[in-house]
């Protein structure tokens, strides 16, 4: 019988892994493929770094690297048929790598080193055999190969990279690449492969976070360069009367092709989850038809995707196990992926298009109601001077961002309460989708800015740190000086990212929930709240009073 155990999400049953099925609908199976596909790419990271460092750059496993990590993200691809194609693929890759890395080693004068572990991986004759595989080289097997907290490390770093790789497929995708940040991910891969102590590991997670700082500007460079920089938009938030498309997930780039391709259709799309920052592109608000947001965060997808009465695409992860109401009219594409769920490849919109015309649409328009977005960094450092003078003059006491991930598990609504408890002197900054917990209300504003200030997706992070860094320039003091507390929650490996980021900019008093890792063991939180006094959330008011006192 298959097993397997996961722990990467915040979702891991009993707060410590999934051991028998997966609470994001991933079972054994793919599980296993998962985790043989993250030892492949170890594998191929082991000739590509190598490669590199003999001053050939090995593309195609630059490339493959990045889109196996993102494969492996939760609530990206359940298909284990496309796992297996992308093992097969994986073998092939590090057939070609390990022949440039030989070729090159050849020609500087050097004899190739002979490598074993993931490098000599090689894939089984079939599914079965696969998941055998994977099951050999899971958490179980690692479990008790290391340490507690060397594992812990591994992970950690693990998560960190499958992350960065979402964020650096994303830049990709709009024609925006990076060196430096190919040669980590194929150095970190390699490290993994290897026994090095902790102090080593600890530093290479803190390097994975300062290099996705180096991921998150080009993403954002991405974005702005071509849909413009965001601008405070207006979204409406109840449908339209017509024929509709919903459109979920993060990738703009597949927002942008279909509607272009369903211009003059009379089809309205619109938005859901993590595309809600889309309406504040100059580039994507142009397109008429783009005509508000549907609904709330992914958790809430069976129920929401069940009531809307039009075709729905998938754009990355948050995919759930669809119903078998709608599993006829919803498409993935891109790397995203469900068993017996239509795949579109490069683009071609037209089966969504066609599944849209056929179902019933909205039968009349909705109340006519609406939120705000469109808060990146340069709206708001284009109110840089009346921010500062409002926080000089007291107007504004201090700065909370609440963010991150949402999710299904019990505890969430700490975050709903915090944000509505935070008192009226105050601005809250928001991104990810964790905002759907308060981003509904009516938080006022201060002397004309908002007191919610919605910075965008989770891929949007890096517009975060902008204001922030610009907001401790003009008060000549650091992140840390600043009257700004960080009250964040995760979900899946991005969020994992993203701290590792915060960490390496050396950002303290980071309160997180609703729980920890489960892969975070005791000896490695107790140096994260030593070294950056970390912690769990605890009380709505025993945290809010703290961070006033800013603690």
């Amino acid at each position: 019988m298959t097993t397997m155990f996961c722990y990467q999400c915040e979702q891991a049953a009993k707060g410590t892994g999934c051991t028998q099925f997966g609470v994001c609908g991933k079972d054994p199976e793919v599980a296993a493929l998962q985790d043989l596909l993250v030892h492949a790419a170890k594998g191929i990271a082991m000739y590509a770094h190598r490669t590199r460092r003999l001053g050939v750059r090995p593309a195609e496993a630059d490339r493959f690297i990045v889109e196996a990590l993102f494969t492996t993200v939760t609530n990206v691809n359940f298909d284990p048929d496309r796992l297996a194609s992308l093992l097969d693929r994986a073998a092939a890759v590090k057939s070609e790598t390990r022949r440039l890395y030989e070729d090159a080693a050849r020609k500087a004068g050097v004899i190739p080193e002979s490598l074993c572990g993931p490098a000599c991986w090689e894939p089984a004759a079939d599914r079965a055999g696969l998941v055998a595989q994977g099951e050999e080289v899971g958490i179980p097997a690692r479990r008790t190969a290391n340490p507690e907290d060397i594992l812990s490390l591994q992970e950690l770093l693990t998560y960190g990279l499958k992350g960065m790789a979402a964020y650096a497929d994303h830049a990709a995708i709009l024609g925006r690449e990076s060196e430096e940040v190919y040669a980590f991910f194929a150095e970190a891969l390699d490290a993994l492969t290897r026994d090095i102590p902790a102090d080593e590991l600890t530093a290479l997670c803190l390097k994975c976070g300062s290099v996705n700082l180096k991921v998150m500007e080009m993403l954002d460079a991405a974005h702005t360069g071509a849909y413009g920089s965001p601008v405070p938009t207006r979204v409406r938030i109840e449908p339209l009367k017509g024929k509709a498309i919903l459109v979920s997930g993060h990738d703009l780039k597949d927002l942008e092709e279909l509607l272009k391709q369903t211009a003059g259709t009379g089809i309205h799309v619109y938005t859901h989850g993590e595309m809600l920052p889309a309406h504040g592109y100059p580039g994507l608000k142009k397109f008429g038809h783009l005509a508000g947001n549907y609904g709330g965060a992914w958790q809430d997808q069976a129920r929401e995707f069940d009531a809307f009465p039009g075709a729905i695409l998938m754009t990355t992860n948050c995919i759930q196990r669809p119903r078998d109401t709608y599993k006829g009219r919803i498409f993935t594409t891109g790397l995203v992926a469900w068993p017996g769920v239509v795949h579109i490849p490069d683009r071609d919109f037209s089966p969504v298009i066609r599944a849209a015309l056929d179902a019933p649409g909205f039968s009349a328009d909705g109340p006519d109601r609406s939120i705000l977005v469109g808060f990146g960094h340069d709206a708001v450092l284009g109110i840089s001077e009346q921010v500062i003078d409002a926080v000089r003059s007291g107007a504004v006491r201090r700065f909370f961002l609440i963010g991150g991930c949402d999710g299904a598990k019990s505890g969430r609504n700490y975050f709903t309460e915090f944000a509505e408890a935070v008192p009226s002197d105050c601005v809250i900054l928001t991104l990810a989708c964790g905002k759907y917990r308060f981003n509904k209300l009516d938080f006022g504003d201060i002397g004309g800015i908002p007191r919610l200030l919605d910075c965008g997706q989770c891929n949007d992070a890096y517009s975060a740190v902008r204001i922030a860094s610009a907001l401790a320039e003009a008060f000549d003091t650091d992140v840390n000086g600043l009257p700004l507390s960080l009250i964040l929650s995760w979900y899946e490996q991005k969020a994992v990212v993203i701290l590792l980021t915060l960490l390496s900019l050396g950002v303290r008093n980071i309160r997180i929930g609703p729980s920890l890792p489960a892969f975070v063991s005791p000896g490695v939180l107790k140096v994260l709240a030593e070294t950056f006094n970390v912690m769990p959330v605890g009380t709505v008011a025993e945290d809010l009073d703290a961070c006033l006192a800013g603690r």
